[in-house]
């Protein structure tokens, strides 16, 4: 198949395919992020780059594009959410700075005309934008949350053609991908309140928790993981009680990223890497979309 993945991020799609044992002739990938892009061609160095999405074509030649590269089989991508979610108070939907990219993914897809599609953003966006975004693909949103095959609780909704249905619980918790034994760093925070799915407690003393005052239960799921610096610092609370901070592969077991994926070795920055994973697909969900093919 030939591919042409807009806000590419670290190719998570490229790995969907592979486990999805679909055969890739042609990856095209759009992305502006530099270091998500080095993760992406340590992995896969043959993914031909094509930059910002709002290069890759102009209207009306889409006609040059096809005669370069060929006839796309699959368009994806997951446009900017940051103005679409419900983490921000003031959203100002697809016509805010970040996720009006949505209609650079329309233009191109009508451009394209490929063989299959799939659009990925978050379950929380409003009705309206919800609607607008359909009437324009011309489908409804399934949502899928990668709970269902993680351990992490990733609620998004999927525009596609491809017929698929839910996946089904696999039963995925935090033990199940956090090596116990691993060398870790551990904290011990005082005043620990229980919750239903961990602990809490108050580092600013003015009785708010943070998402940075959180453990979450061994047995249990991880909420949806953060684009932010305080990825570095995700915690879970062991049976024993102890509370330590996930290592890297355990981080990225919750988007179902292979281990040592997002490792730029002498180069490695934490937060850029936190981001470039927090911002990426669940691969086990796209895998799971895409077998429906």
């Amino acid at each position: 198949m030939k591919i042409l993945s807009l806000f590419d991020g670290i190719s998570c799609a490229r790995i969907a395919l592979e486990r999805a044992g679909i055969p890739v002739e042609l990856y095209l990938a759009s992305e502006v992020d530099e270091y998500a892009t080095r993760i992406s061609k340590k992995n896969w160095p043959d993914i031909v780059q094509l930059g910002d999405v709002r290069n890759v074509l102009d209207v009306g030649f889409g006609i040059h594009f096809i005669e370069k590269y060929g006839e796309i089989d699959l368009l994806i991508g997951g446009s900017p959410c940051q103005d679409l979610s419900i983490a921000r108070r003031a959203r100002s939907g697809l016509h805010g700075e970040k996720s009006v990219l949505f209609w650079e993914y329309l233009r191109i897809w009508n451009e394209v005309q490929p063989k299959y599609f799939i659009l990925e953003n978050v379950a929380s966006m409003s009705d309206l934008d919800r609607d607008t975004i359909s009437n324009a693909l011309s489908t409804e949103p399934i949502m899928i949350d990668a709970a269902l095959v993680s351990a992490q609780n990733r609620k998004r909704l999927f525009w596609t053609n491809i017929h698929v249905s839910i996946p089904e619980d696999r039963g995925i918790v935090l033990k199940d991908i956090v090596d116990e034994f691993a060398l870790r760093r551990w904290i011990e925070p005082k005043n620990l309140h229980k919750t239903k799915n961990g602990v809490r407690w108050d580092t600013s003393g003015k009785g708010y928790f943070s998402q940075n005052d959180r453990a979450y239960s061994i047995l249990g799921k991880h909420p949806t993981v953060p684009t932010a610096r305080t990825i570095t610092k995700v915690k879970v609370l062991f049976e024993d009680g102890k509370i330590g901070i996930l290592n890297w592969n355990e981080i990225e077991r919750l988007q179902s990223l292979p281990d040592g994926y997002t490792d730029l070795p002498g180069e490695n920055k934490l937060e850029k890497r936190g981001g470039c994973i927090g911002n990426g697909f669940n691969v086990e969900v796209i895998t799971h979309i895409l077998r429906a093919i």
